[in-house]
């Protein structure tokens, strides 16, 4: 132990690698559908597919599309280190796949009326990090 060591600090932030692969079909215009099937463990994918049904009104699509992404953003965690608590920053940008996927939950889950499932989802987000309520918010 460290002499002046916060003990109580909490875990360091999670930081996921770059999801470069994903980010540059996007980049490129390839549809969200084709960058989920060519990279299906890639949350930003997914988040860009809940977000375009989200945009089109198809809400169950958009629920569904988050729940996969924001799955596999937590098996991504887990592989980063991640004990299931502790920071997620909305600064690191690998991470915002992931933030954004439970944005999208939260956000389905409260239009279904899965009041329960919004709240858990919006706090967690906020847990995750509190700057990215706010981003997502905008």
């Amino acid at each position: 132990m460290t002499i002046g060591q916060d003990l109580l600090d909490g875990p360091p932030p999670t930081l996921l690698p770059a999801d470069n692969r994903a980010l540059e079909a996007i980049a490129a215009g390839k549809s969200p559908e084709a960058v989920a099937a060519e990279f299906p463990e890639s949350s930003l994918a997914w988040a860009a597919l809940a977000d375009q049904a989200w945009n089109e009104k198809r809400i169950i699509e958009s629920y569904a599309f988050a729940r996969v992404g924001y799955h596999r953003g937590l098996d991504s965690l887990r592989k980063n280190g991640w004990k299931g608590f502790g920071p997620v920053p909305w600064s690191h940008e690998p991470n915002r796949g992931f933030l954004r996927c439970l944005n999208a939950l939260a956000r389905g889950a409260k239009s279904i009326g899965e009041t329960a499932e919004a709240t858990r989802c919006a706090q967690f987000l906020t847990d995750c990090d509190p700057a990215a309520t706010q981003a997502l918010a905008e």
